[in-house]
């Protein structure tokens, strides 16, 4: 089976609970693409999951049949959840409020608190929680149908081998040296003078402008630490549902009134003064200010000590780098990564030389070489993508040489892949039985599509 339609049971559905935390517009006009059963899916479904696929897919390698392979996903996890519906599998309301909650939780990490996540999303905590239960139930349902399916599919040694002795040799997978790097990061904080010396100065700029001694833009061109300001005067036009803003710049953007200023907002960027232009539904025209407090040497030296004493305590073991991470780093997802840098192609911990492209990585390159697996470095400084002075170590933690694939390296992977075959053909096999005993309706755009076709024939001899 093709590898879209092969994600997990639930994935989709779990996917929409991730994009649901804010309204989202509607792609093309709804209308009904398929019915399963009593479940409707509109022909929104399909697009939405087109742009988190577009989002998602590197290099922008989307399959020409996207569109149907996505559709064939939809249609079997429906029929999962019919089935796992129908089979009274055990998905419990304390199971959908556990997942509720952990959602509810990984938006409050997002945004700060729940007023601000409540400000941009739009959605009170009852209404998030209203609006997730049922995807989610769905997503549990479909996954626990899947378990029971494949649950017991299991591969031996020799089917390992079997399928890795049918790759022809020329096609073996190559594997460039593969590391696995870890950063424990912290950022300078600037002393309470020196932010209060940027909030006082953004207090004079605000009182220019309302006395009509100074002009916005003007003093956006001459003072503004945007990078972009000298070109747009710092004027961006904002979504209430675009994540790429920072959660607070863009909480406080929709407070204000048209002609508002605001006081000083503080974000992970530094100081905002912050004027709305225009509102219009979901978008506010807004013109800002920045100014970053001065990090100081003596802020860097305290950051640097600091992190000399968490490389003396990692290499005398009284705590792991991962509990370091934990504990002290100020990457913001340091929680939910450990500090290990992460493969941008599929997601895993291991990367290639090559792969270290942004200007925050450069300089690891030049450390490694002095690095054994298991190494730690010295503090160092750098600046990061959002030009922030930080400092950090590095660390690490596994070095592969240059290899084409085998059974001895690559075992586990090779294992993996064997697994995943035999697991989709079980899947496969189960919805070809399970599909005809259902009601399905597919409008006439999808009715081409591979595996729809053979199911609407299935469905037809019945």
């Amino acid at each position: 089976m093709n590898k879209i339609l092969a994600i997990s049971a639930g994935a989709l559905l779990l996917s929409q609970v991730v994009t649901a935390q804010a309204p989202q517009k509607k792609m093309v006009a709804d209308k009904i693409a398929a019915i399963v059963g009593d479940k409707i899916v509109l022909r929104s479904d399909v697009e939405g999951e087109m742009v988190n696929l577009q989002r998602n897919t590197p290099d922008n390698t989307i399959p020409p049949n996207a569109s149907c392979l996505i559709m064939e996903q939809i249609i079997a996890q429906k029929v999962m959840v019919m089935q796992a519906e129908r089979d009274s599998l055990p998905v419990s309301d304390a199971d959908v409020d556990g997942q509720i909650e952990n959602r509810i939780r990984y938006f409050e990490e997002l945004y700060g608190t729940r007023e601000k996540m409540k400000e941009v999303t739009g959605y009170s905590i009852y209404q998030l929680r209203e609006r997730f239960r049922q995807p989610i139930k769905e997503g549990l349902l479909a996954k626990a149908m899947q378990d029971k399916i494949t649950g017991t599919v299991k591969v031996t040694p020799s089917e390992v081998k079997k399928y890795f002795d049918g790759i022809p040799p020329d096609s073996l997978h190559f594997y460039e040296s593969e590391l696995e790097i870890g950063q424990l990061i912290l950022l300078p904080k600037a002393t309470h003078e020196m932010e209060q010396y940027s909030i006082s100065r953004l207090m004079d700029f605000k009182k220019q402008v309302q006395d009509k001694t100074n002009d916005f833009s003007r003093l956006a061109i001459l003072y503004s630490e945007d990078p972009g300001a000298k070109e747009n005067k710092g004027v961006y036009i904002l979504n209430r549902n675009d994540k790429q803003w920072d959660a607070d710049f863009l909480a406080a953007s929709f407070r204000l009134k048209e002609n508002e200023i605001s006081n000083p907002i503080k974000t992970q960027f530094g100081y905002h003064l912050i004027q709305c232009i225009k509102r219009q539904g979901d978008n506010v025209t807004i013109q800002h200010i920045l100014l970053k407090p001065n990090i100081t040497r003596s802020d860097i030296t305290q950051a640097m000590n600091k992190l000399d004493t968490i490389r003396a305590n990692v290499m005398s073991n009284k705590y792991t780098f991962a509990e370091a991470v934990t504990k002290y780093s100020d990457a913001p997802m340091a929680k939910f990564d450990g500090g290990m840098l992460q493969n941008k192609m599929n997601g895993s911990t291991l990367i290639t030389i090559d792969q270290l492209d942004d200007p925050s990585e450069r300089n690891i390159v030049l450390m490694l070489d002095s690095l054994k697996p298991g190494g730690l470095s010295k503090p160092v400084q750098y600046t990061d993508e959002k030009g922030n002075l930080g400092c950090r170590l590095i660390f690490l933690k596994t070095r592969t040489q240059p290899h084409r694939e085998n059974m001895t390296d690559d075992y586990a992977r090779i294992q993996q892949r064997t697994l995943q075959i035999k697991q989709e053909e079980s899947r496969d096999k189960w919805l070809k039985e399970k599909i005809p005993t259902y009601y399905i309706h597919v409008d006439d755009e999808f009715k081409q599509c591979n595996h729809i076709a053979k199911w609407m024939e299935s469905i037809a001899k019945q």
